[in-house]
């Protein structure tokens, strides 16, 4: 008869598992190489969890949606960088963070979409995001043109600090209605109502791009795209 795995076994194969895939693995796929449920699964990883966060260690088990990662504590990173590649570090201006609370909490969201809420044109700010790993594309919605449907990823979540979009901090209605106002009186124009909010957005944003066809480009000045967008 087969003897069963100690728990502590279990855990020394999570450990291997994650350390040699770099990335992120599902919990599905842990479960089924260690011939475990996946609730059993769960429970010890959310115990290993807590292990890495009580002991003196210098990773942590990071929960991503339904996967796991091992990862480096943040309060380390000045050795690390004495010995690793440093990182490189982008800078989120107003214009980008703004962007990537509306992909946040619109999900999944096309620009066109952005375009609304913001009032400006977009392109410039979800390319960046786009680049900086932030965002991807999600697919594309059924509607004329196939507009690309943009989400946030993981390494958002670990920038972030949260394992789950569900844990973003809940805007209040008041709040909202505060940034919406604010954003307004950037670009010079007061929204109306919500059954009007489409006659406030640029004529140029308010056509789905077709497929194939390039829009041309407003002038700016290419040094400062982000100071450009808030000016028009």
């Amino acid at each position: 008869m087969e003897e069963k795995r100690t728990e502590a076994a279990i855990r020394a194969a999570v450990e291997a598992i994650l350390f040699a895939a770099g990335d992120s693995v599902e919990t599905s796929r842990l479960a089924q190489a260690l011939e475990l449920d996946t609730k059993e699964m769960e429970d010890i990883l959310r115990r290993m969890e807590l292990r890495y966060e009580e002991e003196d260690r210098g990773i942590r088990l990071a929960e991503l949606e339904d996967s796991w990662q091992l990862c480096t504590k943040k309060e380390h990173y000045e050795e690390l960088i004495r010995v690793v590649k440093q990182p490189k570090k982008y800078v989120l201006t107003e214009v980008l963070l703004e962007t990537l609370s509306i992909v946040a909490y619109k999900q999944p969201v096309t620009k066109l979409e952005i375009e609304k809420i913001r009032g400006v044109k977009s392109d410039h700010a979800v390319n960046k995001l786009v680049e900086y790993g932030l965002i991807e594309e999600k697919g594309r919605l059924d509607a004329p043109g196939r507009p690309i449907l943009f989400g946030t990823t993981e390494d958002f979540l670990r920038s972030f600090g949260v394992s789950s979009i569900e844990e973003l901090p809940k805007a209040s209605p008041e709040k909202m209605e505060d940034i919406r106002e604010e954003v307004a009186e950037e670009v010079g124009e007061a929204l109306g109502p919500e059954e009007d909010r489409e006659n406030s957005v640029p004529e140029e944003a308010a056509v789905p791009e077709q497929a194939g066809e390039t829009p041309e480009p407003e002038e700016w000045d290419e040094r400062e795209p982000e100071d450009s967008e808030e000016q028009e």
